[in-house]
């Protein structure tokens, strides 16, 4: 058995069936980690999400800030917007299959045995591993709730607060977890969130920098895998820390990791979005 994680996939299904061609991946023996951001912006969303579903025993997937989206639009919470592709889900006859198996999917993964960890976009200073389980877990239980997720993905757009906290409550609690584990890339040694900036590592606020650089950060020294940013090209010299979203659909190439023996494969893109956001 071999296992992969493979970064952004936002709709570009072709450079990821390259990809596990490539390594000769066998869904009934290996398996597929997932970073987030299955959907969006790329040319085949709805594609992507039924080649995923059927062949959902062999992936684990943690959820990106574009895969929420989806789902509050699906539930009628939020509007599309210019730059989505989202519409071919939402009219599909089996969207409602395909929504509630992304309800399934979790924030974060952990697999102790090869103690190595996977979120979509990063971890405040102040979260070791084990906490920041337990927060993901907290926003994983009002998804698969029928009766809480739209309260949650209503109330989950926003910045405010900028900075967790143990007495926050409500959805303002959900919020910034939500926020730390789907949206974070530069942050104060505090925690304190800079959730506007999106370009790379030296572009920082000031007084703000990437999350994995924090010297106090409580996961130091623990192996995790991410995405969702896409200016660092699947470039992260953090020891243990991989950035595996090397802007696919911005015409950048698609990433897969052999977890295991760190080899690493890269494939493009043929019809990569127009737009960055």
């Amino acid at each position: 058995m071999a296992l992969y994680a493979v970064g952004d996939l936002q709709g570009c299904l072709e450079p990821l069936q390259c990809l596990l061609q490539k390594v000769n991946f066998n869904p009934q023996i290996d398996r597929l980690w997932l970073v987030g951001d299955l959907v969006n912006r790329g040319p085949q969303s709805l594609e992507t999400l039924r080649f995923l579903y059927g062949m959902r025993q062999s992936v684990t997937c943690v959820l990106g800030n574009h895969d929420l989206h989806l789902l509050a639009v699906a539930y009628n919470i939020e509007r599309l917007k210019k730059a989505d592709t989202l519409r071919e889900i939402i009219e599909a006859p089996d969207c409602d299959q395909l929504i509630n198996w992304l309800r399934q999917q979790k924030l974060m993964h952990y697999d102790p045995v090869r103690d190595v960890a996977m979120v979509h976009a990063g971890l405040p200073p102040q979260w070791s591993i084990r906490k920041a389980l337990k927060r993901a877990a907290e926003v994983e239980a009002v998804l698969r709730d029928d009766d809480a997720l739209p309260l949650f993905l209503d109330g989950m757009y926003g910045n405010e607060p900028t900075r967790w906290s143990g007495k926050l409550k409500g959805i303002e609690r959900l919020r910034v977890i939500t926020n730390c584990l789907t949206r974070l890339r530069f942050c104060t040694a505090d925690g304190t969130l800079d959730l506007k900036s999106k370009e790379g590592v030296g572009t920082a606020p000031s007084g703000y920098a990437p999350w994995f650089s924090w010297p106090q950060r409580k996961s130091r020294g623990q192996r995790i895998l991410f995405g969702h940013w896409a200016a660092l090209e699947g470039n992260c010299k953090e020891p243990g820390v991989i950035a595996l979203d090397s802007g696919c659909v911005w015409g950048g190439k698609m990433t897969l990791l052999n977890v295991d023996s760190g080899e690493m494969h890269r494939c493009a893109c043929s019809r990569p979005a127009n737009l960055k956001s």
